[in-house]
């Protein structure tokens, strides 16, 4: 896909690798369309952007919220050719004495809320014959680690859904991607991690936003369903596929360090 006037839906564009696709994708001749739920952040973000871009205040978290947000832009630009389903995030914790809420949330954020939009924007894309979905997922979503079974099994989930989606759209002219990054430097630690411990512990590890964007971008250019970040992590994978038990002896140490 050539990505040049292209209207790039993103959310969760207030922060983090949001907010660097914003910049990145208008950098390359799109139109950026920044969503999340704070306006005064979402602004703050824009008036570094240079070019034709939007902002709209939308929580994937409300049903009615989203499909009028979607009903505007559609009504305003005419079109979505892509969606990027980022908004999300983490906490970790123990699985002892998490509360329910933690996961009832997390869910409804970073795998509900891809739904929602999913649900709001596909049929435009079907109609026109043409688009491209890209979810966030994560390396968590592929192998789970201590203290993130809230958010692992979020990701999990958002990998079952992508997977299956892209099988089922198969020759309607719509692709469907999943990124899967580890660990990256953005704010998403300030609530996951508050006390800093893991951040310094895989500081070595940790990608920068720009790194991700760039690879996400070529995903979409060159229509790859899946990238797995950084290329060590996604060995890991299929180390873990392959031998889930060596696996787990070899990696139970490193990952415990949340």
């Amino acid at each position: 896909m050539n990505i040049t006037n292209k209207v790039v839906l993103i959310t969760g564009a207030s922060s983090g690798i949001g907010a660097v696709m914003a910049q990145q994708f208008a950098a390359k001749g799109a139109v950026p369309i920044l969503t999340a739920r704070s306006t005064a952040k979402l602004k703050e973000i824009a008036s570094k952007i240079q070019g034709r871009h939007a902002v709209y205040a939308m929580d994937v978290t409300k049903t009615d919220e989203v499909n009028e947000v979607i009903k505007q832009i559609m009504e305003d630009f005419g079109r979505i050719d892509i969606l990027i389903n980022n908004a999300g995030y983490g906490i970790f914790e123990s699985f002892v004495g998490a509360p329910l809420e933690h996961f009832e949330d997390m869910m409804n954020v970073n795998y509900l809320g891809l739904v929602r939009c999913t649900q709001a924007v596909l049929p435009h894309m079907l109609q026109a014959g043409s688009g491209h979905i890209v979810n966030i997922a994560s390396m968590a979503g592929k192998i789970g680690s201590p203290k993130s079974t809230g958010y692992s099994a979020t990701k999990h989930a958002v990998l079952g859904f992508t997977n299956s989606l892209r099988q089922e759209l198969a020759r309607s002219g719509v692709s469907v991607t999943a990124i899967n990054p580890g660990p990256i430097e953005t704010p998403f630690f300030d609530k996951a991690d508050p006390s800093g411990n893991y951040v310094k512990n895989i500081a070595w590890f940790m990608l920068k936003p720009e790194k991700v964007v760039k690879e996400l971008i070529h995903a979409v250019e060159k229509n790859i369903p899946e990238k797995n970040l950084p290329f060590v992590a996604g060995f890991g994978v299929k180390l873990f596929h392959l031998f889930p038990r060596l696996f787990d002896k070899l990696a139970t140490g490193i990952m415990n360090k949340k």
